[in-house]
């Protein structure tokens, strides 16, 4: 008796040790698998990254094909029509694009020493900076970088390659997902055998459709407004390609954060370009910069409601962790990707939270 009392005590402090030591595995298990999966992430880039990219818009792109689908167009037709119009549509805006960025490639030098005759002598006049024209001279001065010139455009050659099998890609995979939705999509709702786990699914797949959806459609709508703004602005302040401002500026409303600091500090750029004082030099990105703070915190959120609102310090990290891994391409999908998450996480936890009688 005295025997089974005195080893009680060495048997109940040895269980906290197993549980520590278990819980130390089982998340050092995780932090192993996180680990690797962002290194495969990351080495099949070349893959993962279009056809994550053809996931989206095909899921933006979902409810044009249901349309299609019930106007009597076969799946497999109707995705081939919009696969075929997205491509159209991308082709016109590169080929527009092509000659006003071919123009600014060639002006490229003689920017450069532009923009350091304009600043240069705006800096000095804050001698707490200690910036001098020697400041720009060196090993990254400004002239190395224009004699530099020809070994960037060799490393953009380099990636043409890659780049046209990634577009290559993401039209295939585009193409075949939105021919094969329908059977996707009863595939996933399939592999659950219980009633209640199908409709959860159902749920969930419209729901991600639908965020998706309608967030394009909107955002679309309002972000071609900033461009159009953005136009009038490079426009009434003498800038060139006027156009172009506003549709970069369309594009880059895209990107939360990093589109509209690169926007803001080249409309600042083109100012100080443009004009010999602060004050006019500043004001058409003190304009966009107004504009955009308006549309981003009082538009969107009105138009958008709560249902699409995400916490800014989440896209913020979302934004960081995608450029790591895909560059400009991922940050382009970190506001999609994170709408998807949030909404499959919103649709389990309101199954959880409620869980409605179904009918026998």
């Amino acid at each position: 008796m005295d025997e089974r009392i005195s080893e009680t005590p060495a048997v109940a402090s040895e269980k906290p040790r197993r549980d520590g030591l278990q819980f130390a595995m089982a998340w050092s298990i995780i932090g192993l698998f996180v680990i690797v999966l962002f290194g495969v992430i990351e080495t099949l880039s070349i893959i993962l990254m279009p056809v994550t990219f053809a996931i989206v818009v095909g899921l933006i792109l979902s409810r044009a094909a249901a349309r299609l689908s019930r106007s009597g167009i076969p799946p497999i037709v109707s995705g081939l029509i919009l696969s075929a119009a997205f491509f159209v549509v991308s082709f016109l805006t590169v080929n527009a694009l092509i000659e006003p960025l071919g123009n600014l490639t060639d002006q490229a030098p003689s920017l450069i020493s532009q923009t350091r005759d304009r600043v240069v002598p705006i800096l000095k006049h804050y001698k707490w900076l200690n910036f001098t024209p020697q400041t720009f001279s060196g090993k990254v001065s400004v002239e190395s970088i224009i004699d530099n010139a020809g070994s960037v455009i060799a490393v953009a050659r380099s990636n043409i390659v890659p780049f046209l099998i990634q577009t290559l890609i993401f039209f295939a995979a585009l193409a075949l997902f939105l021919a094969g939705r329908l059977e996707l999509r009863q595939g996933i709702i399939m592999m659950f055998r219980r009633r209640e786990k199908r409709l959860t699914a159902i749920r969930v797949l419209n729901a991600v459709e639908d965020v998706l959806g309608y967030y394009f459609a909107t955002a679309c709508l309002i972000y071609g407004g900033i461009g159009i703004t953005v136009a009038v602005i490079a426009f009434a302040a003498g800038f060139s390609m006027p156009l172009l401002w506003g549709f970069l500026a369309f594009l880059s409303s895209f990107v939360p954060f990093l589109g509209f600091a690169i926007i803001t500090l080249s409309l600042a750029l083109a100012g100080f370009l443009t004009y010999d004082a602060m004050i006019p030099a500043l004001l058409p990105a003190l304009a966009f910069f107004c504009i955009h703070m308006v549309a981003e915190n009082l538009v969107v959120p009105s138009v958008m409601g709560k249902r699409l609102e995400i916490n800014p310090f989440l896209i913020f990290l979302a934004i960081l962790f995608w450029t790591w891994m895909w560059g400009a391409a991922g940050a382009m999908l970190a506001l999609p990707v994170s709408l998807i998450v949030m909404t499959v996480i919103d649709e389990l936890l309101l199954e959880e939270k409620h869980r409605p009688k179904l009918p026998g």
